[in-house]
């Protein structure tokens, strides 16, 4: 006999049981119900593109973690996010859409990278963006937090606050600081602090040979806190009169005016001038979000404005905003924190329990009838004893098993057990439904 091969996935892919699956999937489904409430469009773009698409912005890291390959004639990359699909989508597909264009997509994407804790080579992200043609009215940026809120609040683990920023003031303040070249990386450094840490963040500034007076205006910068009104007033107060950061701050002020209108908790965000979001294509407003007891999870919700999304692809001037939850890491996270937990190992309302197969017809009739009206019902064919069927319905957690024997058929009833409570009751087939609104 040949030799058995041992079973075994590549490590950095998610595989979960089905009780964990299910949680997963009713996340999915509450995040897909927020976007399609707020008016987002589902898109599916394929997995495999070519490569010449995906790297036509790529570099450095990102280059690096593609998986790429060749089919026939062909240079083929798995997609390492979804926007760079969504790039191409609507410069291929322009004619054919209506803007503002809003869509959301959640699906798989792929990164060569080292796995390690809460980093995954497979992973779902869910994203939505919303694209403009030529212009994007403010309103939208002011739109985002008030759907991350409806989510957050639905997925209901715990406090979160939404922190948000402006690129144009960032940029505009290192511009003041005839800083503009280094900019890019000062950045990208800033936005590590919530990782690394305001020393390490210094120390970086110097490795950068910045000067020790601009590197404690930039820590003191970043450091301005208070309320929203105040931390506006702070940035407009400070004497920096360089056009792009004049700018992002009547943004930021005016996105802050526009949330309110939205109806969100004031302590669920605020201004926070850390926030950078290491990737460059951002050019406004920015978002992080966290859950407020669980610091260490890091962002769990994170995005911003960019005015050309299609640049590499058309010639139109395509300017979006989106936003991207990574749900692959957030899940284990959270289920590695206690915050969330399985409850259901089973989707069924009933499990339905023959006593013989001379029964089936009525079985499958009783079956037929739930299934018609809504409910999720299930029949077990084995042969097995009563003992062994009822162990088999407790141990999926099955909240209804209904029984049906000869006495059943002949009265055109069933018996209808509660599994939490132990209780039975005989009951009408007509009546039945009735039993598990």
């Amino acid at each position: 006999m040949a030799n058995k091969v041992q079973p075994k996935i590549l490590p950095g892919f998610m595989e979960l049981l089905p009780e964990d699956q299910i949680l997963f999937n009713s996340m999915v489904d509450k995040i897909r119900s927020v976007y399609e409430k707020f008016g987002f469009l589902p898109l599916d773009t394929p997995v495999i593109e070519y490569s010449e698409i995906l790297l036509a912005k790529a570099g450095g890291e990102t280059e690096k973690q593609i998986y790429r390959f060749n089919k026939g004639d062909n240079d083929l990359s798995l997609r390492f996010d979804l926007t760079v699909p969504l790039a191409r989508y609507v410069a291929q597909r322009y004619p054919y859409l209506t803007f503002p264009f809003k869509r959301y997509q959640i699906g798989k994407v792929f990164r060569g990278e080292r796995p390690q804790k809460g980093r995954f080579r497979e992973f779902y992200q869910c994203d939505i963006d919303v694209i403009g043609n030529e212009n994007l009215p403010l309103v939208y940026d002011a739109e985002i937090p008030a759907i991350i809120y409806a989510i957050f609040k639905e997925l209901d683990f715990g406090p979160f606050i939404i922190r948000i920023n402006n690129r144009k003031v960032l940029n505009g303040f290192f511009k003041s600081l005839d800083l503009t070249d280094e900019a890019t990386e000062i950045l990208r450094i800033i936005d590590k602090i919530d990782k690394i840490g305001e020393d390490n963040v210094k120390e970086e500034l110097t490795d950068m040979h910045i000067d020790a007076q601009k590197i404690e205006t930039i820590l003191s910068f970043i450091r301005i806190k208070g309320s929203n009104e105040e931390i506006i007033k702070s940035l407009k107060n400070n004497g920096i009169n360089d056009e792009t950061y004049l700018e992002g701050v009547n943004e930021l002020e005016e996105v802050i005016k526009l949330i309110s209108s939205f109806g969100l908790d004031k302590d669920a965000y605020t201004i926070d001038l850390t926030i950078a979001r290491g990737l460059d294509y951002y050019t406004g407003t920015v978002y992080e979000t966290n859950l407020k007891e669980y610091p260490k999870l890091g962002s769990i919700c994170s995005g911003g404005r960019y005015e050309n999304l299609t640049g590499y692809y058309t010639d139109q001037k395509l300017p979006g905003i989106g936003i991207s939850i990574g749900l692959t890491r957030l899940f284990s996270q959270l289920k590695e924190e206690g915050i969330i937990s399985t409850t259901k190992k089973s989707l069924i309302d009933t499990l339905i329990v023959p006593l013989d197969e001379e029964n089936m017809d009525y079985v499958l009739e009783v079956a037929n009838r739930l299934r018609d009206k809504g409910l999720k019902a299930d029949v077990y064919y084995g042969t097995k004893g009563m003992k062994q069927k009822m162990k088999y319905a407790d141990k999926l957690g099955v909240p209804y098993v209904i029984v049906i024997g000869s006495d059943e058929v002949s009265n055109k009833v069933v018996t209808l057990k509660n599994m939490v409570t132990g209780e039975q009751e005989v009951v009408q087939i007509d009546s039945l439904t009735s039993k598990f609104c």
